[in-house]
């Protein structure tokens, strides 16, 4: 068994940002690794992220992102615990990642508790539909609607969603793998998505009448 010195420790707890403690009890589990304790001090870090959700995180920041030559714009607020963290180039860069990522994206909510209840309803009957429609026994239909819903939820919610910078990982692991990292509660609390014309309903010219108006 490799020896753990404290220099090691040391050198893991400035990757990490893990306890000292901690971070000596990886080491120390797969025998002085120090990539190997990294995704260990992971895997513990996501199991005690679920321990900060009842501690409060009224810090944090505001943060913009203007995407396609000012065609998207986005503004997130991200929560953290202190206005220490609030201030680290790590807590920013990470709101600057969500904010990127609600650009390019476009979810319409953050986690799925928050989808509107009577908008699952009407995609649960189109997914109905299309299901009979392409001839599937109605014995299996409900099963490809509740699996076509989990998509369904992956696109729309942002906690579900891929993170564009890194496909192998959620929205969710990357906030947990963060909250390992800093050691503090971190949540993503609302944000608001600008696109370019959206919602103004454009004229559709005619233009066999704009020929005719002309020639009169």
């Amino acid at each position: 068994m490799a020896q753990i010195t404290a220099a090691m420790v040391k050198d893991l707890r400035e990757t990490t940002g893990a306890g000292m403690m901690d971070c000596k009890k990886a080491l120390a589990a797969v025998d002085g690794d120090k990539e190997k304790a990294i995704d260990w001090l992971r895997e513990k870090g996501m199991a005690a992220a679920a321990k900060k959700d009842s501690r409060v995180a009224a810090e944090g920041a505001c943060v913009s992102y203007i995407h396609a030559g000012g065609k998207i714009g986005v503004l997130v607020e991200v929560n953290c615990e202190t206005d220490f963290v609030a201030k680290t180039d790590d807590f920013i860069d990470f709101a600057k990642d969500i904010a990127m990522q609600i650009a390019a994206a476009n979810p319409t909510c953050i986690r799925r508790e928050e989808v509107d209840t009577a908008a699952i309803d009407h995609e649960r009957e189109v997914l109905r539909q299309q299901a009979l429609n392409e001839g599937k026994p109605e014995k299996i239909v409900e099963k490809m609607v509740e699996g076509r819903l989990e998509k369904y939820y992956k696109e729309v919610c942002l906690m579900e969603q891929p993170f564009v910078k890194d496909p192998d990982k959620t929205i969710e692991q990357l906030v947990k793998e963060k909250i390992a990292k800093i050691g503090e509660k971190i949540s993503i609390r609302r944000f608001t998505r600008y696109q370019l014309g959206e919602g103004i309903e454009k004229k559709e010219e005619d233009f066999a009448a704009e020929v005719m108006a002309q020639i009169k």
